[in-house]
């Protein structure tokens, strides 16, 4: 969060309280007042309620101003602001102009013409917009480019507008993607392989079945034997409880970064006499309203199923109340697990929720009603919409009546 004045969220069970965390109930109740919410809408749009960079707010407030059939020329008059305030309004205009707005398209294409963050606000709607609604902008953009103080670093659109950038010229490396499981280990095994390799090698093994040759392998990957090369530690994961004996070795290793892999990998499958320790930690965290971090611990215990009942009502707290709209999924995939009492009308709500994650394991798993079946169909109409989104949609609606197991 960022905002001139010290920001205090409001209680969670209050319509401007669940706006401020992206909660889906705060988008139901909104559409029940559209005038007397509006002022909340407008100010999460004007300030930045998340609590983290990983949040979304984007979709979710574009989507309330456009159901409210509220304005958009506040968000417009906004670009105007800041420059971290600007690109807020832009993402948001962006998306009404998807959903048919021609005031917050040609808000933004006027914007372009003479706003100060204009650089930034191109990058963006070249990136969101098909190419036809901004193409004609290549003669504002090479008019205006001289009076930056320095060239664009991205390549688009600049490079399609006959524009220099800073960027160094994008070189591909030979893929490795059509090589054997086998090659690849074989590549990581050679201390001749460079580390960029090394990590293509990891980009191509993430997309296969985990290989448990890479096991014996995991302690010679280290960069500058400082940190894991990059992917590694997803690839870990990705090896599940495979990797937990030899992880009991590399949590003992003299190298931090092998030490904190082992460590995290031990953590992550815990074994029975670990549940009373991971209840207390959950407790403590919410004791502490620490909002980031306590998703892992959800994770965590979600592998107990309903022996770690005690923690479901702290889980239930988490989902309720915290403002890290990022980590809400990993609170309802853990009380899935754990316990399912209410979980029917808080997967309906998720319908409505800020994150793309919520959304998609609310389409996954809301019972069938024609409120829900009216909604998941709106969802995959909706141009605003994530194409994951508007994927996971089709499959439900394809799917027999009932929700999806999990």
């Amino acid at each position: 969060m960022s905002d001139e004045h010290e920001m205090t969220y409001v209680r969670p069970d209050s319509v401007e309280g669940l706006l401020q965390r992206g909660r889906g109930l705060g988008a139901v109740r909104a559409l029940q007042d559209p005038q007397g919410t509006a002022v909340f809408v407008y100010d999460g749009i004007r300030r930045d309620w998340r609590w983290h960079g990983a949040d979304d707010r984007s979709l979710y407030l574009a989507r309330l101003v456009r159901d409210l059939e509220l304005s958009p020329t506040p968000v417009v008059e906004q670009l105007a602001s800041d420059e971290e305030s600007c690109l807020r309004a832009c993402e948001v205009l962006e998306l009404l102009a998807l959903a048919g707005s021609e005031e917050a398209r040609e808000g933004l294409r006027s914007y372009v013409r003479e706003g100060e963050h204009w650089v930034r606000v191109l990058e963006s709607v070249s990136a969101c917009w098909p190419p036809e609604w901004w193409e004609d902008l290549g003669d504002v953009a090479r008019a205006r480019i001289g009076a930056e103080a320095e060239l664009p670093w991205f390549s688009e659109p600049w490079t399609r507008f006959g524009i220099a950038v800073q960027s160094r010229p994008f070189v591909p490396r030979p893929s490795l993607a059509g090589l054997g499981t086998g090659e690849l280990l074989a590549l990581l095994a050679d201390d001749r392989t460079e580390g960029d390799a090394k990590v293509d090698a990891l980009h191509a093994l993430n997309g296969r079945e985990p290989a448990e040759e890479l096991i014996p392998l995991i302690p010679s990957l280290g960069a500058d034997g400082r940190r894991p090369l990059p992917l590694l530690r997803r690839a870990v994961e990705r090896l599940g409880a495979l990797a937990v004996p030899a992880a009991r070795g590399w949590a003992q290793d003299p190298r931090p970064w092998l030490a904190r892999l082992g460590s995290d990998v031990l953590a992550d499958h815990p074994g029975p006499d670990a549940l009373p320790g991971l209840v207390e930690e959950l407790a403590e965290q919410w004791a502490a309203r620490i909002w980031c971090g306590p998703d892992r611990t959800a994770r965590r215990l979600a592998r107990f199923g309903p022996d770690a009942a005690g923690a479901a009502p702290y889980l239930q707290r988490y989902w309720l109340r915290t403002p890290h709209s990022y980590e809400r999924a990993a609170y309802l995939e853990a009380l899935a697990a754990i316990d399912t009492n209410g979980l029917d009308y808080a997967h309906t709500e998720s319908l409505w929720d800020c994150e793309e994650t919520a959304r998609l394991l609310g389409i996954a798993s809301a019972p069938a009603s024609p409120e829900t079946l009216q909604r998941i169909t709106a969802l995959r109409d909706d141009p605003m919409e994530t194409p994951e989104v508007r994927a996971a949609v089709r499959t439900r609606l394809l799917a027999p009546t009932g929700p999806r197991p999990l």
